[in-house]
Formats: C-alpha cells, structure tokens, sequence
C-alpha cells in the first residue's frame, strides 16, 4: 500500500480505540501512521479574533502538545508502535483539520465514532463530517464497551444523586 493512515486522536477512550485499529492497520498494510491531534483556543476561531492574546495561544498550543504526547503513552505504554509514525498537533475546527490532515485519495482517515445519544445529533458530529467531506476513505471506530458501561454507570450516579 501507498497511502497513509491517518488517525484522529483526543485523548479519550473512543480516540484511543481508533489510534490502536489505525496502528494495526498500519502494521498490516506496512503504511506510515499519522497521529493527528485537533486543538481550538478557548473561545473558538472567533473568540479568539475578538480579542487576540499570544500568549494564551501559546499555551493552547504547548497543551495540546503535551495531551498529544500523553494520548500516544496512554494508548501504547511501552512505548513502541512498530510502524513509521509521525505525530501533529493542529489548530482548526477537528473536522475540516482532519479531512485536511488526510488529503490524498490513497489515505485512509481512521477516527472514533463517537456517542449516539440523541442529544448529540443536536451538534454536528466530528465523524459525519469526515464521512461526508473526506476525500478518501473513513473508518469509523465504535466506542470500546468500557467506555459505555463508564457512560451508563455516570448516568445511574448521576439520577440517584439528583433523586429520581
């Protein structure tokens, strides 16, 4: 294979299910790996046009590095991968960044699926918006089941505190 894979990663445990596929597929394919983590200032693009302040943005900027960099040790503690591996942090909305990051018709752009609650359908989905715009092929990851026993143990925590 030519291509690249690429691997959208935030540091939850649905990104780290899809960085884990990725570097499988990697491995499998002998293809390099792109870890590609998405960061915004607070306040978004356009809070932060409102009122620019460098420094904040450079903090943003070193957090994001260092979550990039605490992602990859909490997926693969040991520390090897075993395949050619770069990893990014980028500034941008995560969907159009990632659809960016995976640019060539021979990527493949591997990410979590996210949620499927149906508040969630009320904002717009990182992963359907790959899926629509990407101009090469996405696999979406399905959250690990520990992530939604965690998910529905939350929700039991949360009723019997409030009383219902």
């Amino acid at each position: 294979m030519g291509g690249r894979i690429v691997a959208g990663v935030s540091g939850s445990l649905g990104s780290l299910a899809a960085l884990h596929r990725a570097v499988g597929l990697a491995r499998q394919a002998e293809a390099e790996l792109l870890v590609v983590l998405v960061w915004t200032p607070p306040g978004g693009e356009c809070g932060f046009r409102r009122a620019p302040c460098p420094p904040l943005l450079s903090t943003c900027r070193d957090a994001a590095v260092q979550r990039l960099r605490e992602a990859m040790a909490q997926a693969f503690p040991t520390g090897g991968v075993g395949v050619r591996l770069s990893c990014v942090a980028v500034r941008g909305e995560p969907g159009a960044a990632l659809v960016a990051a995976a640019d060539r018709p021979d990527d493949l752009l591997v990410i979590g699926a996210g949620g499927r609650r149906w508040w969630r359908r009320l904002w717009p989905s990182v992963a359907r918006y790959c899926q629509r715009r990407a101009g090469c092929p996405v696999l979406t990851v399905p959250r690990p089941e520990l992530q939604r026993e965690l998910d529905r143990l939350t929700r039991r925590l949360a009723l019997a505190h409030v009383g219902y």
